[in-house]
C-alpha cells in the first residue's frame, strides 16, 4: 500500500491519570487538540463516543518505550489501553513509538511561555497531536502507515 490513506485519525496519549486525544482532518494537513480525558472506568466510553462523533479511520496511540526501545509498565498498561479500545470501539487502532511526545510537548508550551504547572490539563492533549503527526508525516514521506496495528483478538468481545 502506497500513498496516503484519506480520513481522519484520531492520536491518543494515554497517561496513567489522564488521556490526551487530538484528531486529524482527512487530508492529515493537521494534528489539532481534541480534549482530555479523565483516567477512570469511563475513559474507553468516552473514546468510543469521540469516534462516533469523529468517524476515524483509526486510533494512533503511542506506544511508550524507554530511550533504548524496551517495554516498560507504562508501555505493557498502554498496549492493553488499545486493545481494549478496539475490541470496544471496533475501530483500528495502531501502535506509535512516542518516546519524546511527552517530552516534545513540554518543551512547546514552554517555548509559548507556559508553566509546567499551568500546563497540566493540556499536556496530554500536546502529546496526542505530537504523536499524531509523527504518524502523519511518516506515513506521507514513507507511504506506509506509521506504527503497528494492534492485532485483532480472535474471541468475541
Amino acid at each position: 500500500m502506497t500513498g496516503f490513506r484519506r480520513g481522519v485519525r484520531l492520536g491518543v496519549d494515554v497517561g496513567r491519570a489522564r488521556v490526551g486525544v487530538a484528531r486529524c482532518d482527512p487530508d492529515g494537513m493537521l494534528a489539532v487538540p481534541v480534549e482530555t480525558v479523565p483516567r477512570d472506568d469511563a475513559a474507553i466510553t468516552r473514546l468510543v463516543a469521540i469516534a462516533a462523533e469523529y468517524e476515524p479511520l483509526e486510533f494512533v496511540v503511542g506506544l511508550p518505550v524507554n530511550l533504548q526501545g524496551a517495554d516498560t509498565p507504562s508501555t505493557t498498561d498502554a498496549r492493553e489501553f488499545a486493545a481494549l479500545l478496539q475490541r470496544e470501539s471496533g475501530v483500528p487502532v495502531r501502535l506509535i513509538d512516542e518516546r519524546l511526545s511527552t517530552v516534545s510537548a513540554h518543551a512547546a508550551l514552554r517555548s509559548s511561555g507556559r508553566s509546567q504547572k499551568n500546563s497540566r490539563s493540556i499536556v496530554d492533549q500536546v502529546a496526542a497531536v505530537v504523536l499524531l503527526q509523527q504518524a502523519i508525516d511518516t506515513e506521507k514521506s514513507t507511504g506506509n502507515p506509521a506504527g503497528a496495528p494492534v492485532p485483532v483478538d480472535e474471541e468475541p468481545a
